[in-house]
Parts: structure tokens; sequence; C-alpha cells
């Protein structure tokens, strides 16, 4: 699938970097009564979202809920919304446990970061083949909770030269949203880009950053009525 590149991502990348170029990493913290829940450092991560949330945003959003309308799928309204994505948390924290997937909430969002370590092997972009079966309990959660767009987002580390890390996360962005989409999931749904370098939620000084760095994240978003 061709990634989408507008002039929307294009605005939300220079503000969300005027954000993030002030922020500092402040690590994680993770809840001891849930491992899999994560809450990540303050600027940085609205710095990403802020990117993110603008690909579902404006002409994005009502492209793909004409989309979704068309094929048959309902909006969301009011309080219905934080009901509707409870329980997909729930769900989806119960499908990802001990997978290496952190699942995330911040508001009516879902996020679910996806590491490299579990998902791609060093500067390649084809999944490995024992992640499969997590991505496949993602897909199940994702066509059963249907009301929702997908927003998936590749990331790299400073390694290498700017266009070869973009290159790189459109690749992995696309290879994960191809994998859900071909297990039956509707491609309307979706959105997909490559952030390349530019939002570290680590430092690249370190492995162990770098690490965090080389990542996909999915961010599940409510279909407004």
């Amino acid at each position: 699938m061709r990634t989408f590149k507008t002039a929307g991502i294009a605005a939300a990348v220079a503000s969300a970097m005027l954000l993030s170029s002030c922020a500092t990493y402040t690590g994680q913290t993770t809840d001891p009564n849930d491992p899999n829940r994560t809450r990540t450092g303050a600027l940085i991560g609205a710095g990403i979202g802020a990117v993110a949330g603008l690909l579902s945003g404006d002409d994005a959003t009502e492209r793909r809920q004409r989309a979704l309308v068309g094929a048959g799928v309902g909006g969301l309204a009011g309080g219905a919304i934080g009901a509707y994505q409870d329980r997909q948390e729930a769900a989806l924290r119960q499908q990802t446990a001990g997978t290496g997937i952190e699942v995330q909430r911040d508001g009516d969002v879902i996020k679910l970061n996806l590491p490299n370590g579990v998902t791609f092997d060093f500067g390649k972009s084809d999944l490995k083949p024992q992640f499969f079966p997590a991505l496949n309990n993602v897909a199940q959660t994702l066509k059963e909770y249907d009301q929702t767009i997908v927003e998936v987002t590749g990331h790299t580390d400073s390694v290498g030269s700017d266009q070869a890390n973009q290159v790189l996360s459109e690749r992995r962005a696309n290879t994960v949203a191809n994998y859900l989409i071909g297990q039956g999931l509707l491609r309307q749904r979706f959105e997909i880009v490559g952030m390349g370098e530019r939002y570290p939620i680590a430092s690249n000084d370190t492995d162990s950053g770098r690490a965090l760095n080389r990542r996909v994240e999915i961010r599940i978003v409510p279909l407004r009525a």
C-alpha cells in the first residue's frame, strides 16, 4: 500500500516538531498491577500525539468517515465513545499480554506500541514470523470493534541517513497495516505514514534509547457520528 502523504500531514509534522523540540524524555513508568500499561514522557508524547492525531483530523477524518459510512460502518456519539473504547482497551490488553506490545490510553484514543525488537530485524521491514500470532490477536479485536479509524505510524532511530530512515519507517508502517488488512480489516479504516527518525521517545545516544525509538505505533481513534 502506498504511504499517504498530504498537506495536512506536513502541517502536523511541522507543528509537532516545534512542540517536541522543547521536550525532554522522562522515561517510562509501569503500573505494578498491570505490566502492559505504560505512561510515557509528557511533552514528547504530546508532540507525537499531535502529529498522529492530525492524521485522523480534518480532511483525513472526513475522507475516512465517508468511506466507512459507504461501507456500512456507523459512527459513535456522546458517552458511547468512552464505553466502547473501554471495552476495546480491555480486549486488547488481554489479547496482547506477554507479546511485547504496549497498550496505552489517551482520552478516547488507544495506542499500541510495537517495539522493533519483537517486530522486525534490525534495518528490515519484514515482520518476524513469531510476531504473527500477536498481530492476529490485534486484528481480531479491531475487527470486532470496527467503529474506529486505525492510524499506523513508523519510527526509526537516528542511525543512518534521514532518507534511508524515512523509507524504512514507511515500509514498516505499510507492512504492519497490510498484514492487518490481510486479516480481513477494511482498508478504508487505515491512515499510514512514516515519520523516519524525527520523533524519538528516548535518547539516540544509547543502545537502549535507540531500541525504544525503533517502533511502529497504532492509534485507534473512534469514528464519531
